[in-house]
């Protein structure tokens, strides 16, 4: 077995294609609110947490206009929307071969707990994960990706020289190194990094089977 007794995942992008679902449930909370988005609602919009999203597309911080388009939003993809989501063909296969090999997996991720949850049971994923963290799964809700590794790390007693983030965004490479996590970019995905993206420290993989030989 490798060192990386310890695999931390981003979710979206990484393990599951939930774009369909997220950009159909941001359609519909505009849509029903009636407020007008400043900007296009693509794929280039998933990532960031549900709030600072909504404002990008909304253009604005009113505490009001979001928590409506937030209530709107939840209402759609919490219900029908999440059933969307799929995974990433040979994600599976990966995940269950990484969980056979005796490696603890564990997910980061800045989607909601909730749906998060809902998903991972869509899925048939809920027995693989040791642990699954949110932004939202505490009070105060955590404030970034960065963080929320920390607290993951510390809570569980998990070993920096065992464990390894996997994701498919800058941020992701970046909160890895905020706690001196190596990082593997996961390129299969609708974030995927580019090689010329990459730091100099970071590997890439551009399938799941290429990810568990990395592992």
């Amino acid at each position: 077995m490798s060192r990386y007794r310890h695999v931390i995942f981003d979710l979206d992008g990484t393990l599951i294609d939930s774009a369909p679902a997220i950009l159909s449930s941001f359609r519909q909370a505009f849509a029903t609110t009636g407020i007008q988005p400043a900007m296009a609602i693509d794929a280039s919009v998933i990532g960031p947490p549900l709030i600072e999203t909504l404002q990008m597309l909304s253009a604005s911080t009113d505490g009001a206009t979001i928590e409506r388009l937030a209530s709107a939003f939840k209402a759609s993809y919490d219900s029908t929307g999440l059933l969307e989501t799929r995974d990433y063909d040979g994600v599976t296969v990966m995940l269950k071969a990484l969980a056979a090999s005796g490696r603890h997996l564990h997910i980061a991720t800045n989607k909601r707990i909730h749906p998060t949850r809902l998903i991972l049971e869509h899925l048939g994923w809920s027995g693989l994960f040791d642990n699954v963290y949110a932004l939202d799964l505490f009070e105060p809700r955590l404030r970034d990706k960065a963080e929320m590794i920390a607290r993951l790390l510390t809570d569980r007693q998990i070993p920096v020289e065992e464990a390894v983030y996997i994701g498919d965004r800058e941020e992701d490479g970046s909160s890895a190194e905020c706690n001196a996590l190596p990082f593997i970019a996961a390129t299969w995905g609708y974030g995927a990094l580019t090689e010329e993206e990459l730091r100099s420290n970071w590997r890439m993989a551009a399938s799941p089977g290429l990810l568990a030989t990395l592992l």
